[in-house]
Order: C-alpha cells, then sequence, then structure tokens
C-alpha cells in the first residue's frame, strides 16, 4: 500500500509548508472548500472511517450530531495526548508531517462548521509542540489558516495547548476539562461532547490519525478510500510495535492487516531468536494475547472476537523470558498512579490491585491472592467514569485467564523464575 499518513517523512525538510505543498499539500482543502460542508461529511461517510483514537466511533456518525446543532461557536479539539504506554503512532505525524494533519483539521473546522481548533498535545514532546507551532505559523502566512482561508471566505484558527502529563486527560471530557483550565477529570455523560462539549458549546474531538486521513478522503473520494484494507473498518492504520522484535517502530499498513504479518514480516520476527509468548495488541489497556491467538485481523471488529481490541494500535511484543507477573505488576502501578481518583471503584481499585501484584511478584503471595485479583478487577470494570478502570481490570483479566499458571507458581514457590 503507498503511504498516505508517512509519506515523504523521510525527507529531512518534511515539516515545512514548502515541502509539503511540493508533495500536493493543501489541495485536498482547496478542493474541500470547493464543496458543501454537508457534502464533506457525506465522503467522509462514504469512507468508513473510523476514530483512530481507540474507540472506533465512525467519525461521521460524530461529525453530524455536531454539525446539527444550532448552537455556535463549535470547537473542534484534537486529541495529541499520547499517554498510553507502549503508544508512539503519532509522533511521526506531529513532528515529520505536522501540515497533514492542520490540513485535516481545516478541513473539518470547514465541515463542521467550527471556526476554532485546538491540537492538546501531551506534556511529554516539547521537540512536537516547537514543530507544531511553527507549522501552523507558516500555514497562517500561506493562507492556509485564518479569516479568510484561500481567498474562499472560510474561517478557522488553530492553536497548540499543552498539557502537564496527565494520562486520563487523553479521555475527551477530561481533555475538555483541561482546556478550560479546570482539573482533568471525566465528566458524566450524557450530554455528551458533541451537545455540550468545550465551554459548554458543540465540540468535536478526534485524534491526531484520525484527523489525518480526512485530506487522503477528500483527495482520492470517500469510497475508494473505503476499499482500502477491511470492509469493516477500511483506510490505512499506524502501528507502533515495541518490545522484544527485531525492528520496533512504527508502520502504516492497511486496516486489517493480521498481527501475526506485522510482527514476523513487517517488524522482523521475535528478538534474538526467542519464541513469541504473547502480545499486547492496542497499548496496554488492551487485554493480553498468547502466542497461539496472534493469527488474527488488527481492526476494531476481528480484535474483539480474538478476545481483545485495536486500541490505539500499539503493538507490545513479549517473548519466552518475559515474566507475565511483573508485567502486570507495572501496568497496575501505571495506572494507580494515573487514576484521577475522581469515583470510587478506580480510585480504591487500582491500589488495591497493585499491593495484592506487588505481595505477589515480591514473592509473599498468598493463596486466595488470584481470586482476589479477580474479584476486584471485577468489581472496577464496567463501574467506573472512563474507560481508565476498565483498562486496569482489562490488564489483569486477560493475564489470569491466558497466564494463569504463572501466577499460581508465584505464589507456591514464592519466587520468581524468570529472574537471572
Amino acid at each position: 500500500m503507498e503511504k498516505v499518513l508517512l509519506k515523504n517523512i523521510d525527507n529531512p525538510n518534511s515539516a515545512d509548508i514548502e515541502e509539503y505543498l511540493k508533495a500536493g499539500g493543501y489541495k485536498s482543502l482547496s478542493r474541500a472548500l470547493g464543496l458543501k460542508p454537508k457534502d464533506v461529511i457525506e465522503e467522509v461517510k462514504k469512507s468508513g472511517l473510523r476514530g483512530r483514537g481507540g474507540a472506533g466511533f465512525p467519525t461521521a456518525m460524530k461529525w453530524n450530531f455536531a454539525a446539527a446543532d444550532p448552537k455556535f461557536p463549535k470547537y473542534l479539539l484534537c486529541n495529541a495526548d499520547e499517554g498510553e504506554p507502549g503508544t508512539f503512532k503519532d509522533r511521526p505525524i506531529l513532528e515529520k508531517n505536522p501540515h497533514l494533519l492542520i490540513e485535516g483539521m481545516a478541513i473539518s473546522g470547514y465541515a463542521l462548521g467550527s471556526e476554532y481548533g485546538y491540537v492538546y498535545l501531551r506534556g511529554e514532546y516539547p521537540h512536537a509542540k516547537d514543530v507544531l507551532n511553527n507549522a501552523i505559523k507558516q500555514a497562517y502566512e500561506k493562507n492556509c489558516l485564518g479569516d479568510n482561508i484561500m481567498g474562499k471566505g472560510t474561517r478557522f484558527h488553530l492553536a497548540v495547548y499543552q498539557g502537564a502529563g496527565a494520562y486520563i486527560c487523553g479521555e475527551e471530557t477530561a481533555l475538555i476539562e483541561s482546556i478550560e483550565g479546570k482539573k482533568g477529570q471525566p465528566r458524566n455523560k450524557p450530554p455528551f461532547p458533541v451537545n455540550v462539549g468545550a465551554w459548554a458549546m458543540p465540540t468535536i474531538v478526534n485524534n491526531v490519525e484520525t484527523l489525518s486521513n480526512i485530506p487522503c478522503i477528500i483527495d482520492m473520494g470517500g469510497e475508494a478510500y473505503s476499499k482500502i484494507g477491511s470492509s469493516d473498518c477500511p483506510g490505512p492504520k499506524l502501528f507502533c510495535v515495541s518490545g522484544c522484535v527485531e525492528r520496533p517502530g512504527v508502520y502504516e499498513l492497511p486496516m486489517g492487516t493480521s498481527l501475526k504479518d506485522i510482527i514476523y514480516n513487517h517488524a522482523g520476527g521475535i528478538k534474538n531468536g526467542r519464541k513469541l509468548k504473547a502480545v499486547i495488541p492496542g497499548g496496554i489497556s488492551t487485554p493480553v494475547l498468547p502466542a497461539d491467538k496472534i493469527d488474527c485481523p488488527m481492526d476494531f471488529v476481528a480484535m474483539l472476537k480474538a478476545g481483545s481490541m485495536l486500541g490505539s494500535g500499539a503493538v507490545i511484543v513479549m517473548d519466552e523470558s518475559v515474566c507475565m507477573v511483573r508485567i502486570t505488576y507495572r501496568a497496575l502501578k501505571f495506572f494507580e498512579h494515573e487514576s484521577c481518583g475522581k469515583c470510587v471503584p478506580c480510585r480504591e481499585g487500582t491500589v488495591w490491585l497493585r499491593k495484592v501484584l506487588e505481595r505477589i511478584e515480591n514473592g509473599k503471595g498468598r493463596q486466595g491472592d488470584i481470586e482476589l485479583l479477580s474479584g476486584v478487577a471485577g468489581n472496577i470494570y464496567g463501574k467506573t467514569f472512563c474507560p481508565l478502570g476498565d483498562g486496569a481490570a482489562g490488564v489483569v483479566m486477560g493475564m489470569l485467564k491466558h497466564f494463569r499458571n504463572e501466577f499460581e507458581e508465584h505464589i507456591r514457590d514464592g519466587n520468581c523464575k524468570f529472574n537471572n
């Protein structure tokens, strides 16, 4: 497949607007401004584009909700708070192809009737902030942003808002709270952001990768785009592969590419000739899959059938030398630290999961600890304000489902056989 999202990033000047224009950049924006806003949304609908941030919600459906709301102003927020452990797929776009994102946001703003956009950038990406701010400045100078874009009477202004490193702000309502200057905690839903979002106005929150697909859809047409990859979830997808592989990195492949193919063909297989043990397919909050379950398509529908989730597309590969108890413990340390504390199941439950896992990991596990982990996880799952609690519980549930024997061995033997 010809690269779309990562096109030209090997060019050392790929972030410069002149290089982007040479490669055909901003032609899709010009074409979109010649259409009616509803026709732009219709192309996105035909494309079958689903949100690439993890939830996989149909993009055009979300847009239609906001576009139909009579309230103004409307806001377009780009979620660039890439805080999921193992996830770094948006970073190449932010640092190497920022004008693709800017063009996608300008087109989206026109379609939605939004005149104001913000890129909510994670605090740990200072270089991306500099690149984005420079690219936005260049876009204003070339009249691709501003009060009269390309002389066609369309207004769209864009700015970068940098977070302070809170994972919870990747959740759309916590992101909105943060951008309003409040503590980053999730809101009750309903009302949903499409109607009552930033500053109580209709708001669309889309991920970097989602918005970066928009110029391609306008360029080639929604119907042609829908032929790429999986029929259920069409289009290109960025997969970031890390862990025990020969060639970790970000790969742009058609949605629906086999997880096995990603690991063995694109990422070069398992490092040092070892055997594959397990894979976390979509970032640390998605349930683990054992080695014999990886021959499955990577899309939102197929991964649910396989017993996990596509999530952000962050593939974390573990070989036979990796201790699954230790992985679970480290994951729960992260979730405990990042819990915003708003709801009891997550605030208290992540602490208890971490404590029990720490006990087992340190050789002090007790009989009944596995049942205790399962019970606490069950009391978190589906009972929290946002998906952070579900992610923490899902890690434990998945590990116990597929690697219960390692937890039993730790408790029985009082040590870890993987320590060397």
